[in-house]
């Protein structure tokens, strides 16, 4: 099943995916535990999709924008498709989780939002990559390329192993890079960083003015 599920999940334009126990989610803060969600939830199924690598290098940041979002309704798409193959396939009830918006919780002073999970803590706990010093999720193969998605589901499936760490020990480039300095070691002041990463273009479309967290680190891109 585990093997099957993981190849669905690649046919259905993944390029990594993972697995984890609900075991592994101890210590989740409360309303944000895959079981706050759906109770019966045993397992959690993982996976991303990468960015092109170009949308990092073009010298146009609305390019980036773009594509940035263009990719949230292609994950999501991904968990609606996997979650219907789970239950037809397997006769187990597959949750599939929004990647990114919409989400409940808003702390209006910190301008803080969270997701109904952190996708980017789902992706570690299932063995895709590990969190670099900005939080940001890494992976070896993908640098910090991957937006990632999951599914809940019943059914009981082996945990992944833990990716090994691929934040380099003695770099610190994302922290020093920050204009808006929002990045301390393993956390965002996510206000700071709102008000100084997004923004307008003179017709007023939605783009992002600083991603530097992303392009300055040396293990952005991957080594794929």
């Amino acid at each position: 099943m585990k093997t099957e599920l993981r190849e669905k999940a690649l046919s259905f334009g993944a390029e990594i995916c993972g697995f984890a126990g609900i075991e592994r989610f101890v210590g989740a803060p409360d309303g944000f535990h895959p079981a706050d969600l759906f109770p019966d939830c045993k397992s959690v199924i993982a996976f991303g999709i990468a960015l092109p690598k170009g949308i990092f290098l073009a010298e146009a940041q609305l390019i980036y924008a773009y594509y940035n979002n263009f990719a949230l309704p292609l994950v999501d798409r991904l968990a609606f498709q996997t979650a219907v193959f789970l239950e037809k396939t397997y006769q187990g009830i597959g949750v599939p989780l929004p990647c990114d918006a919409p989400y409940d919780y808003w702390d209006e002073e910190k301008m803080e939002g969270r997701g109904l999970l952190s996708m980017k803590h789902v992706a570690y706990l299932s063995g895709i990559g590990t969190l670099g010093k900005s939080t940001l999720l890494l992976n070896n193969e993908y640098g910090n390329r991957l937006v990632i998605g999951c599914v809940l589901t019943d059914l009981q499936i082996e945990s992944d192993e833990l990716a090994t760490e691929v934040c380099l020990e003695q770099c610190d480039l994302c922290i020093k890079s920050c204009l808006a300095a929002a990045i301390g070691e393993g956390h965002v002041r996510q206000k700071l960083c709102r008000v100084n990463s997004f923004g307008k273009t003179k017709r007023g479309h939605d783009t992002v003015v600083c991603n530097q967290c992303r392009t300055v680190c040396p293990m952005g891109l991957g080594l794929a």
